[in-house]
């Protein structure tokens, strides 16, 4: 349930709606709004009764909210969600490009993929630290001194970083380093890593599963919420399909759809749904011409060399020609 207070309830009529829903048993969760602020109801087994907060003061209405996922719902919030970084927001008409290697492999090779995607016009630095790979004898990245060279690339280029958690222990350690935690496609439905990731205090990006359905991603994303973290950003990177002319399904419908369900901004990965670097390009025009609030785009100086997947990296040249080319679709410009 949503408990809508009036736009001139004071802050003491807001805590006694929360004391009144913490008295019964349930989570009181204050959502501030553009006019007014209103409180969600969680943790409540069934329905509850709306004649419990009706007659407080400054309550103007209590609406059921029929959603499995209550916090990432657009009925529980109406307005867009907006990811606020240093110097940088997302979402809300906000477009980012995150572009970068799809493993950190050394100092050299990050600064030198950096600086030609800032080049370019790109605002984050995507690279991984940790990888979690289907064979264990793949490489599976630098670990704490990927970490150490991503805050390099930050502190040399100015770029924000985003990179990935694998498990609890990687998890503390890269909210450390990191502008935004990424949890990976593998680790959608890790609930306690996605209950701890409600707890870093970063934005986190989630990835959707490779066989996630749209409501088994929103309820992921619910899962971070309720832990107390309101800045999730949602990643499409494709969904496994049945052919083999992409290595991914890339789900452009997801788009509006999460707009419709969702105040969450969406960003696509179009370099995994591709899984082949001639295909990136088409896939990253759809997805900014359906909507996207942002791309992120693997590229590699020396994709023929690189540890992890080259084969779907574009080259610096290809990533400049590419933006280049996506401003004819935002022709209201970036972030």
């Amino acid at each position: 349930m949503l408990i809508v207070m009036d736009k001139d309830a004071s802050p003491a009529q807001i805590a006694q709606v929360v004391a009144k829903i913490t008295s019964l048993g349930f989570l009181a969760q204050p959502i501030p709004g553009g006019s007014r602020t209103a409180i969600g109801i969680l943790r409540n087994p069934g329905p509850v009764d709306p004649a419990l907060f009706l007659d407080m003061p400054g309550v103007t209405q209590a609406i059921a909210v029929s959603k499995p996922y209550k916090l990432v719902s657009r009925e529980m919030k109406r307005e867009d969600t907006i990811i606020r970084l240093p110097g940088l927001e997302i979402g809300k008409g906000r477009f980012v490009v995150m572009a970068g290697p799809c493993a950190v492999e050394s100092e050299l090779q990050a600064l030198t993929i950096a600086r030609a995607v800032k080049a370019a016009g790109a605002q984050l630095f995507r690279g991984g630290a940790y990888k979690p790979r289907t064979s264990p004898y793949s490489y599976q990245g630098m670990g704490k001194n990927g970490l150490k060279i991503l805050a390099k690339v930050r502190e040399e280029t100015g770029l924000l970083i985003v990179t990935e958690a694998v498990d609890h222990d990687s998890l503390k350690l890269v909210a450390e380093y990191a502008d935004i935690v990424q949890i990976g496609a593998r680790s959608m439905q890790n609930f306690t890593l996605l209950r701890r990731a409600g707890h870093i205090g970063k934005p986190v990006l989630l990835k959707r599963g490779m066989y996630a359905t749209l409501e088994e991603w929103l309820m992921s994303a619910e899962y971070i919420m309720s832990e107390g973290n309101p800045q999730v950003l949602l990643c499409e990177r494709g969904i496994r399909g049945i052919g083999d002319h992409a290595r991914n399904l890339l789900d452009l419908a997801s788009i509006p759809a999460v707009r419709r369900e969702s105040h969450l901004p969406i960003v696509v990965d179009p370099s995994h749904a591709a899984g082949r670097r001639d295909l990136v390009v088409p896939l990253a025009r759809a997805a900014v011409a359906a909507g996207a609030d942002g791309l992120l785009i693997e590229v590699h100086h020396d994709p023929e060399k690189a540890l992890s997947d080259g084969a779907q990296s574009l080259y610096p040249q290809q990533f400049a020609d590419l933006m280049a080319d996506l401003q004819t679709l935002r022709p209201g410009g970036w972030c």
